[in-house]
C-alpha cells in the first residue's frame, strides 16, 4: 500500500555486519518488488444531482497484495460503498483509475468476486442452495462433474455441508450469507470484494462469520478487500485498514494491523494492542 503509514512494524531481513561497520545505502540489498493484485490510483467520483455536482470521493489511492486481508473503515457517508464499486469494476471513476493485477478496470475482472450486504437480494429465492452456489460455474461453461464438486467444496467451507437441497428462504439470515460466500468463491476468484457482509446479522453470527472468512482465506489463499464500519471488526480481520476521511472523501491513514494469527474472538479482542488499534483507529473516523 502507499500513503502515510502507523508504523507498528520494524524491518527485518538485513544482513549481519560487524559491530561499528556502517553499513552504505548502496550495499543494502534491494526489497522484492511485488505487484499489487488491486490498486486505487487517485480515484475521484462525483455525481450529478439537482443540476450540480455532489463529491463522494475526493482522491483515494492504495495498493493491495496478493493474499492480504485489507478493510475499510470511515465515517458515515463517506463513500465507502461507492469505492468498492468503483475498485470492483461496477462503477466507473470520474476521474483516476483503479487496475487489477495491473491492468485498468473497465468491467468486473474475471478473477474477481464480489459479495454485497444484503444477502436476500443477491440470491434467487427460486432455485436450491446448490443451485446458487453453481451458477457462476455455469456461466463459465465448467464441466458438470466439476461444478457438483466445486459446489460440495465450497458449501462445505462455509459450514454448509448438506444444506444443498434446500432453498434459500428456508435458512437463517446467516445461513444465506454464508451460501452467497460460496457463491463467490465456487469459481476460485483471486480478489474477494466484501461490502459490509456481517451487518445484517445478530452479534453471535457475526462472529462466526468473521472466523469463517479468515478461514477461507486461509484454506483458499484469496486476498480479500472488506468494507464494514465496525471498527472492532476491521481491527480484528486485517492486516492493514484504509482509514477514510469524511466525504469528500480522501485516505486519512493507512494503518497496520500486527495482531498476532491465528486470531481468537476472545484472546485477540482482550489484546492490549487490540485496545489500543481500536482507539488510534475511532480517533481517526471521529476526529476525535
Amino acid at each position: 500500500m502507499t500513503g502515510t503509514r502507523d508504523g507498528h512494524r520494524g524491518t527485518a531481513g538485513a544482513p549481519p555486519h560487524a559491530a561499528g561497520t556502517p553499513v552504505r545505502a548502496e550495499d543494502r540489498p534491494a526489497a522484492p518488488e511485488r505487484s499489487p493484485v488491486l490498486a486505487a490510483r487517485h480515484v475521484h467520483k462525483a455525481y450529478a444531482v439537482d443540476g450540480g455536482r455532489k463529491v463522494a470521493v475526493e482522491d483515494i489511492s492504495f495498493e493491495v497484495f496478493k493474499g492480504e486481508f485489507v478493510c475499510v473503515v470511515g465515517p458515515s457517508g463517506a463513500g465507502k460503498t461507492t469505492l468498492l464499486r468503483c475498485l470492483s469494476g461496477l462503477m466507473p471513476p470520474t476521474s483516476g483509475e483503479t487496475l487489477f493485477e495491473g491492468q485498468a478496470i473497465d468491467r468486473v475482472p474475471e478473477q474477481l468476486s464480489v459479495v454485497f450486504q444484503d444477502y436476500s437480494r443477491s440470491l434467487f429465492p427460486w432455485s436450491k442452495v446448490a443451485r446458487n452456489v453453481e451458477l457462476p460455474l455455469k456461466v463459465e461453461k465448467v464441466p458438470k462433474a466439476e461444478r457438483r464438486a466445486r459446489v460440495e467444496e465450497m458449501l462445505a467451507a462455509v459450514g454448509l455441508a448438506g444444506a444443498g437441497d434446500r432453498y434459500p428462504w428456508q435458512l437463517s439470515g446467516g445461513m444465506q450469507q454464508r451460501v452467497a460466500i460460496a457463491r463467490a468463491l465456487a469459481y476460485r476468484p483471486e480478489l474477494l470484494l466484501m461490502d459490509e457482509p456481517f451487518a445484517s446479522v445478530d452479534a453471535q453470527t457475526r462472529f462466526e462469520l468473521e472466523d469463517m472468512i479468515l478461514q477461507i482465506r486461509e484454506d483458499f489463499g484469496v486476498t480479500v478487500v472488506l468494507v464494514t464500519h465496525d471498527i472492532d471488526e476491521a481491527v480484528y480481520l486485517a492486516d492493514r485498514i484504509v482509514v477514510l476521511s469524511k466525504a469528500p472523501s480522501v485516505v486519512a491513514q493507512l494503518v497496520d494491523i500486527p495482531l498476532e494469527r491465528p486470531r481468537n474472538q476472545v484472546r485477540t479482542r482482550n489484546d492490549p494492542e487490540f485496545a489500543h488499534l481500536r482507539t488510534h483507529i475511532l480517533e481517526l473516523v471521529t476526529g476525535g
